[in-house]
């Protein structure tokens, strides 16, 4: 049975002898806020002697359990296994203010093991163990109190097989000889987290933007800077401070004032109007680096032919390694890439001696060649 702890002590008490490795999850919410918002804290911890693990639900929503959880997440002695544990991450740096480390992530690992990529927990288990998990409680509403049986034999299971799950796939790594590479993907993973800053360029990645002009871009990054570091300040999502329809049509409409800006607001159902200054300040001040900023509209004149070429080198690597696609170099990787001439961070590392042999020559190449 699953212990429920509310007590920084009885928390402690089980860490008196510090363990090698813990398996860790967290339920969290973000429906109504920017940043994930904890809600519980699963912890399976080896006993000697024993053949299951004895699995810890902790409540961060009780007084002194976040501080206490810290010190045990920053111990770099223990080596903390995870899955797919990014938004976990951001829980913990802003609930705890640390972030866990060092990782074994299941699901990474699974990938650089050839098993396959993206595999979700409960796919990976059956997998790896046999053992097929219900899948009832992915709605369930965690901040409640108590929590019912079945959220708690439901929070349980996502931490009862991490150590099996990571002594297989190891074990593979192992015999692969790619344990840094994954040890190295972790430690991006950790500082991604570590540093959580906001995307620089955050009209990229709306498809829209390609369609404006260059001024009307630079307006549009200047509403996304701004939205983004008012939804962080007031733990907003994004979405709620201005939706994306509603920044893109200030930006190409260019309001000649303050009051042409308020009429817009006024005709879109879901404006902000309160933030009607604010929206103005942002829009009216240029960035000091939004003369840098990429062409959204690059994706139109960008080298299709040479970007199949990359893909196709990137297929043949993958398949002469045994991993699954998208592991190796993603399609937005080699976008960035192609259209920037450097090796963006995602492709630096082990990725980067794995792919450099063979789409170097293909870079270098003339535009057009085949």
């Amino acid at each position: 049975m699953p212990l429920w702890i509310t007590a920084p002590d009885a928390l402690q008490a089980h860490f008196d002898a510090k363990p090698a490795r813990i398996g860790l999850d967290t339920e969290f919410i973000r429906e109504r806020t920017y940043w994930p918002q904890l809600a519980l804290v699963q912890i399976a911890i080896e006993r000697d002697g024993e053949d299951e693990p004895t699995i810890l639900l902790v409540d961060p929503l009780r007084p002194g359990m976040t501080q206490a959880l810290a010190p045990i997440l920053a111990d770099t002695a223990i080596l903390k296994v995870v899955h797919s544990p990014s938004e976990d991450l951001v829980a913990f740096k802003h609930a705890c203010g640390v972030v866990p480390k060092p990782l074994f992530d299941t699901q990474q690992a699974a990938a650089l093991a050839g098993i396959g990529g993206g595999l979700g927990y409960q796919k990976l288990v059956e997998q790896l163990t046999g053992v097929a998990l219900p899948k009832g409680e992915t709605r369930s509403d965690w901040m409640r109190r108590p929590l019912s049986p079945s959220q708690l034999d439901y929070a349980a299971d996502d931490v009862r097989h991490l150590f099996v799950m990571h002594d297989a796939l190891d074990g593979l790594l192992g015999q692969l000889g790619r344990r840094e590479w994954l040890a190295e993907d972790a430690a991006r993973t950790v500082v991604n987290a570590e540093n959580e800053a906001a995307e620089r360029w955050p009209h990229l990645s709306l498809r829209s933007a390609q369609f404006l002009d260059r001024a009307a871009q630079q307006r549009l990054l200047r509403l996304l800077r701004w939205r983004d570091g008012y939804a962080r300040d007031s733990d907003k999502p994004r979405t709620w401070i201005l939706d994306n329809e509603l920044a893109v049509a200030i930006a190409r409409q260019a309001p000649a004032d303050r009051d042409a800006l308020q009429r817009q607001l006024e005709a879109h159902p879901k404006a902000p109007r309160k933030l009607t200054d604010a929206i103005w300040t942002a829009l009216s001040t240029p960035l000091a680096d939004e003369a840098q900023a990429p062409d959204a509209g690059i994706a139109e004149t960008r080298d299709k032919q040479r970007l199949r070429q990359l893909q196709d080198a990137v297929a043949g690597r993958s398949a002469a390694l045994g991993l699954p696609d998208g592991v190796l170099a993603s399609r937005r990787w080699l976008e960035a890439l192609l259209d920037h001439g450097e090796w963006p961070d995602a492709l630096s590392g082990w990725r980067r001696a794995a792919l450099e042999p063979a789409l170097a020559p293909l870079l270098a190449a003339p535009s057009g060649a085949a």
